[in-house]
């Protein structure tokens, strides 16, 4: 998608808080289950709406939650055009989000990384906190200064 108009990242916004508490309340398909809606994504022509979700302590398999999320598009896809009062309600389509099994992903590379470094001798030593000056210590005056007799 291309950059979202300020418009359609309200839309987007909107539609996010929105469709959460409508999977809360007003989709009974038991494959749905508890849905967090983690990002809504609107095409600058509002023609359709990527809807990026992440089970909650699912009960379901991650494909039955999406069938059961994309068998009740339309009646989202209604009520979100109620709520937001929009003429034409963009085309819903359900993705499972998979940023936080990436940044995991990530995250254990890097530390394998770190390990095998640390393993074969090339660990940066750790940087200290530079020390902060005591409060009771006093600086001593300039003595340029005091000679002058200036501040």
């Amino acid at each position: 998608m291309h950059k979202a108009s300020a418009r359609t990242a309200r839309i987007g916004a909107q539609m996010q808080r929105s469709l959460a508490a409508l999977l809360r309340r007003g989709v009974k398909d038991p494959r749905v289950g508890n849905v967090t809606v983690t990002a809504v994504e609107v095409a600058n022509d509002l023609s359709y709406a990527r809807i990026h979700v992440l089970p909650f302590a699912a009960t379901q398999a991650p494909a039955a939650m999406l069938e059961g999320l994309r068998s009740a598009a339309g009646y989202l896809r209604g009520e979100l055009a109620r709520e937001l009062k929009l003429r034409h309600a963009p085309r819903l389509e359900f993705e499972l989000d998979t940023l936080i099994e990436r940044a995991q992903h990530l995250t254990s590379l890097i530390d394998s990384a770190v390990k095998s470094d640390g393993e074969r001798g090339h660990v940066e030593p750790e940087v200290e906190p530079d020390s902060e000056v005591e409060p009771d210590s006093e600086v001593e005056p300039d003595s340029d200064a005091a000679e002058d007799g200036k501040p």
